[in-house]
């Protein structure tokens, strides 16, 4: 096992007019640190292309995570899913990356755009075997990673994107490759570089898209450490045991929480001091020698989890918390952009000035909270562990 790991993001665009988007994406982690990704793209638009992309995304990632050959996906895919006898293609077409291990990726594709990979901010051309499993010509790639490897996975809307609008043949391949390119360099992370393509797309198709759309962008990166203490123990002896587990570990620390903090200052004998630039409705920041970041709690953190819980689907509120200043939005970058490894040290306590009804936040479920951000975390391709004290 090596020090890389995969930022995983995904977005895609329906059909205009349609409910459902034809297009599907699965990931699943197997027992030995592998990850499987498939892109599935259903014929047509709408409910069926929606069932059909489904199936066969789960299908395929499902069988591969369970240890079994690309062969006997393909020609379980080729049983199940027959080629239309009307338009004589196939009824769901796919693209996986499976990174093993994440210091080799292996591409298998059928009829989907070909994957583009950005090596050292350039388009680089890797090889592809072809091979007919199950009565389909499928590529095949074995590609050792780097870091920094970008890798972009589309299903066939991305292309055909401003057919008689904007260009007279769609988006072409090189002009997709000279985009993302150019937002690769700029640090982004896969599901912000996924968003971007994809709203690219939809504005060449003038906001009514002519077909379904979806980008999966797979970024390598270094793990990067982060700490997050959230909460007094229950237990007020477990004080100097939990700051020494939570200042014992490797990357930048935040604390969560008025209470947390003086602790934490005592605990390290320097000062606490509050922030006085306030705007907004998230209660100010304060500062402590020796903590990367230190804000409210409940509230704070409330927001931190509507914040994931936007990115991980429309991604609609990046810009707010991308440059914001207050401390969910400080919070999320960290979290969201930063960290692969994040290790969440929550207290049990129960504060009494939250137990007032009256309050906008049912503080009473604190607990949620931590298991909502970890869910929405996990979902990012972050991996989680929470101690509670």
């Amino acid at each position: 096992m090596n020090d890389l790991t995969c930022d995983i993001g995904y977005k895609s665009i329906n059909h205009v007019g349609e409910q459902l988007c034809g297009d599907h994406v699965e990931v699943v982690e197997q027992e030995d640190g592998s990850t499987v990704i498939v892109l599935a793209d259903g014929l047509g638009s709408g409910v069926k292309a929606s069932i059909l992309s489904i199936l066969t995304s789960k299908i395929i990632s499902t069988m591969l995570a369970a240890g079994l050959s690309i062969e006997e996906c393909v020609e379980t895919i080729a049983a199940t899913l027959p080629v239309c006898s009307v338009r004589g293609v196939a009824y769901s077409t796919f693209t996986i990356i499976r990174l093993i291990r994440n210091h080799t990726a292996e591409l298998i594709q059928y009829d989907n755009p070909q994957v583009i990979l950005i090596r050292n901010g350039e388009n680089w051309e890797y090889p592809r075997t072809e091979v007919t499993i199950g009565g389909k010509q499928i590529f095949r790639s074995l590609i050792r990673l780097q870091e920094d490897d970008v890798f972009v996975a589309m299903s066939d809307g991305c292309p055909h994107a401003g057919i008689g609008k904007a260009y007279n043949f769609g988006w072409k391949r090189e002009d997709i490759i000279t985009f993302m390119e150019a937002m690769s360099l700029c640090g982004y992370t896969a599901k912000n570089l996924s968003t971007l393509l994809v709203d690219e797309c939809n504005k060449l198709y003038g906001n009514e898209p002519g077909d379904d759309a979806t980008s999966c962008v797979v970024r390598i990166r270094k793990r990067v450490p982060m700490n997050m203490l959230f909460g007094p123990p229950s237990n007020r002896d477990d004080g100097d045991r939990m700051m020494n587990l939570f200042f014992a570990k490797e990357g930048k620390h935040i604390i969560c929480g008025g209470t947390t903090s003086s602790i934490a200052a005592k605990w390290l004998n320097k000062p606490l001091r509050a922030s006085l630039d306030f705007t907004g409705d998230i209660p100010p920041i304060a500062y402590l020698e020796g903590v990367d970041l230190v804000t409210e709690g409940v509230i704070t953190v409330n927001r931190v989890v509507e914040y994931a819980k936007d990115y991980i689907g429309e991604n609609q509120h990046y810009e707010a918390w991308s440059s914001g200043k207050d401390g969910a939005s400080m919070i999320s970058r960290l979290l969201f952009e930063e960290a692969t490894d994040i290790n969440f040290y929550v207290g049990r306590a129960i504060n009494p000035a939250h137990q007032n009804p009256d309050l906008p936040i049912n503080f009473n479920i604190k607990m949620n909270l931590v298991k909502e951000l970890s869910d929405a975390l996990k979902k990012m391709g972050k991996r989680i562990k929470v101690s509670y004290f």
